[in-house]
């Protein structure tokens, strides 16, 4: 497959191009998320709960199999923008092999700790049993997560956007129709509860993976997964798990996060912890397109770079991060519009509708400026500059947002937990743009990019 027009054609239409099924299928699974979410919230507040709790631990597991696939993509992306093929089709190989290994690491473990953790966060019973039931069917999936996220950024690499488009859409599709389905029982399914909830996000899960499968053994790439290409390349491995590692804790930083707020705001009221829980669906929303943007621009970014064309690598992130603003720019406005009809999806409660409406429009006053680390941060990933990448999640996801919440939730009580979030994307943006002119400077051999 000729893949020269990532370096030939004008920046704005290959961005768009790369990035838009991306986009589109980046708003199908956040709509997933919240659809999932509704219906949860339809079995009772508590159950809303649970799910809530079991976030953080679910999101490690895509965390750590979706940040691995990102180095899978930014190896691959180098290695065709060097003209070396073969090298691509080992790192396919081979990155492939290690992540299923993580999926089935991350099986046992999470669902053995859940219990454990779950009773860190609330002593209601119901709750517990509730996102340990929910737990242990959704995690038994990270194994086929794992397949799945591989062969995406694989194809992505490639320029195959469509293909990871329609993948992607088909399971997200059919998660949002089983999930009323199973959950409530409809039909000839019997009712299943939150379990039902777990097994429509592990069958789509599934079928992404067989379309994956199917497309690749029908549709082949330049880019060869082989048997004999598993023999380990120190080389290689070191190259996935330089960008991998980095990208997998850029992920679960917000794990990290979400868990130390649930226990600064438990302190407060159970209220706050569910308006959290809720948030963080909504605001995939907003981040998942953005994300697609970033998915668009890693294999662009990341062969332009192993082709020696540095300044189409400074155009590529200044359309890159024009497109993010605009979409945080929409979410802004409809977080101070329309606030409580947004928490409304989710809860009932007069109390956690009001609650959440303050919330909202405290912390999409960050939404905006964020769009600087987010970019930056993508971008130092598909350049292979992982630890770069990782400077920035950590001012955002740890370092300065806990004791910020901490220290302003003394003050304001659980509003200045909310006022955190904001704050911390100002600073954010600052350290994540200079690290980004810095390295990218650095490797440009210029005095700036």
């Amino acid at each position: 497959m000729e893949q020269t027009f990532m370096k030939q054609k004008p920046v704005l239409p290959l961005v768009l191009s790369m990035s838009l099924p991306m986009v589109l299928s980046m708003m199908v699974s956040s709509l997933y998320n919240i659809v999932d979410s509704y219906f949860v919230a339809r079995i009772s507040e508590q159950a809303m709960t649970a799910l809530s709790l079991v976030f953080p631990v679910q999101n490690l597991i895509n965390a750590v199999t979706i940040g691995f696939a990102i180095g899978i993509n930014a190896v691959i992306s180098y290695y065709l923008g060097a003209g070396e093929p073969d090298r691509a089709g080992q790192a396919a190989t081979q990155g492939m092999a290690c992540n299923a290994l993580h999926g089935l690491v991350l099986t046992v473990g999470c669902i053995a700790c859940m219990p454990a953790f779950l009773a860190c966060f609330t002593a209601d019973t119901a709750v517990i049993d509730l996102g340990v039931r929910y737990s242990r069917i959704a995690f038994s999936f990270a194994v086929v997560i794992a397949l799945a996220m591989s062969f995406e950024k694989i194809y992505q690499a490639a320029g195959r956007m469509v293909l990871t488009m329609v993948s992607m859409l088909c399971g997200c599709v059919a998660n949002i129709v089983l999930d009323p389905i199973m959950i409530f029982g409809l039909g000839p399914v019997p009712r299943m509860g939150i379990e039902g909830a777990a097994w429509a996000t592990g069958i789509g899960q599934v079928i992404s993976l067989v379309l994956y499968l199917l497309f690749y053994t029908f549709r082949p790439l330049n880019i060869r997964i082989r048997a004999k290409a598993l023999r380990p390349s120190r080389k290689i491995l070191g190259r996935l798990y330089a960008v991998g590692v980095p990208a997998a804790l850029n992920l679960a930083l917000p794990s990290l996060l979400i868990s130390a707020l649930n226990v600064i705001l438990a302190a407060y009221s159970q209220v706050y912890v569910l308006v959290l829980g809720v948030y963080y669906k909504l605001q995939t929303f907003l981040y998942l397109p953005a994300n697609g943007i970033v998915q668009g621009m890693r294999p662009i970014i990341g062969y332009n770079y192993g082709a020696g064309e540095h300044d189409r690598v400074r155009r590529i992130y200044r359309v890159t991060l024009a497109l993010s603003a605009a979409i945080m720019a929409v979410g802004t406005l409809l977080c101070w519009a329309v606030p409580g009809q947004l928490i409304g999806l989710f809860s009932r409660n007069a109390q956690t509708i009001a609650t959440g409406s303050t919330a909202l429009r405290i912390i999409s006053l960050g939404f905006l400026i964020s769009s600087v680390s987010v970019i930056s941060s993508g971008a130092l990933e598909g350049l292979g500059m992982g630890g770069a990448s990782l400077i920035i999640s950590l001012m955002r996801y740890t370092v300065f947002i806990i004791p910020a919440a901490f220290l302003l939730s003394r003050v304001w009580q659980a509003n200045g937990v909310w006022h955190a979030f904001w704050i911390t994307e100002v600073v954010t943006a600052a350290v994540g743009y200079r690290v980004y002119r810095k390295r990218t400077a650095v490797c440009a051999g210029t005095d700036h990019l």
